[in-house]
């Protein structure tokens, strides 16, 4: 099977070719937009992206996936799956980036609506492609920040910087342990084979969208209850004075929102030190206690993915969580080699008694950030 990249290459002679990846978060779920700690890392399933300069300033996208081209420029709107396009030209024009016109051509490996962000993938090959057609000196280190903001103001999805991130800057065989306030980052070793584990990824076909009430309202309730406590950011809470915090909230669901993120950047900083001392399978009673918390406190789970977990960690899993923004998408469930055909069958009968939707499986390794592939 061809990857996204060699379809690219195969469709004819470009200007440029960039690919991103999607990721999976092995922990640290809505913890971003708070401030505070994640550990995605790199999936091998990315996004290709390719630019061929033309001498009108607007833009032709043609999806692979889709089938369409749509042509654009900034005098009005865009909607759609070329949003993200016309997202990225616009924010990098307000960078200062002086983005010519282009004919780019997308294709992509990265499951779509799976909570694997797809469209951080989308706007981070974008922006490499049209930053090297414009000859543009825009650090590796800034593109997160303007791929959020294009998410953030052109599209209207209120995310945080994580996916944009880890689409960029993560590191084959490693986890990125991401600071989301000072944006620090540190490579973590995360060796699987070398520890005999592997991540099985269970798709669970839910439907999975962040432009929709549900993911703003929970952001809203974030940053009411720091205004409330008084702190930038629920980052500024730590464990020790959660009783304290919670006790000056007066709504029971603004409470457990807090619980949820205060708990879930303690669980990132205890798996990194886990991964730093090379015990992979400490990190699996995390993960579980995480989907707990998104089950239980954050309240983002669906049938589909709590069943996946229960029955992973019932056949021998060490943990199993729902990865992503939340209402569908994967399942990661870390296992032994053995033992991951096992409970990839036990996920697999439990979807079909329950009636749900069959499950796409397999299995990820940490791989690379945004790569240019030729020019």
């Amino acid at each position: 099977m061809t990857t996204a990249a060699e379809r690219l290459q195969e469709a004819g002679k470009a200007d440029s070719l960039w690919v991103s990846p999607g990721r999976v978060n092995l922990i640290g779920e809505h913890t971003d937009y708070n401030d505070g700690f994640v550990l995605p890392f790199a999936l091998p399933h990315a996004t290709a992206v390719s630019g061929t300069r033309i001498p009108e300033r607007h833009w032709v996208v043609t999806s692979e996936q889709t089938g369409e081209t749509v042509t654009f420029d900034l005098s009005e709107k865009v909607e759609g799956w070329a949003a993200y396009v016309a997202a990225v030209v616009w924010v990098l024009r307000e960078a200062g980036v002086d983005v010519p016109g282009a004919q780019l051509r997308i294709t992509s490996d990265v499951p779509f609506g799976a909570g694997l962000s797809s469209s951080a993938a989308l706007e981070c090959a974008t922006m490499a492609v049209l930053a090297d057609l414009a000859e543009a000196d825009l650090p590796l280190r800034d593109r997160p920040r303007l791929a959020q903001r294009a998410e953030n103001e052109y599209v209207g999805a209120p995310t945080g910087i994580m996916d944009q991130a880890a689409s960029t800057l993560c590191q084959e065989g490693h986890a990125l342990f991401l600071d989301c306030r000072s944006l620090a980052t540190e490579q973590v070793p995360f060796d699987l084979a070398a520890a005999g584990l592997k991540i099985l990824v269970v798709d669970s076909k839910a439907p999975h969208a962040h432009v929709d009430g549900e993911y703003a309202a929970r952001r809203k309730a974030c940053e009411e209850a720091a205004g409330i406590l008084g702190v930038a950011a629920l980052r500024d809470i730590d464990v020790a004075g959660l009783p304290d915090a919670l006790a000056k909230l007066d709504d029971e669901t603004m409470r457990r929102r807090v619980r949820h993120v205060v708990t879930e950047d303690q669980r990132v900083l205890d798996t990194v030190a886990a991964l730093r001392a090379g015990d992979l399978r400490a990190a699996g009673p995390l993960m579980t206690a995480s989907h707990e918390s998104m089950r239980d406190d954050y309240e983002i789970t669906v049938p589909q993915v709590d069943t996946a977990v229960r029955v992973a960690l019932e056949h021998g899993a060490h943990g199993a969580r729902m990865t992503g923004g939340g209402f569908g998408g994967c399942v990661l469930a870390l296992v032994d080699e053995e033992d991951c055909d096992a409970v990839e069958a036990a996920v697999r009968e439990a979807f079909a008694a329950n009636g749900f939707t069959p499950p796409d499986t397999f299995v990820v390794t940490p791989g690379p950030g945004t790569s240019n592939i030729n020019k």
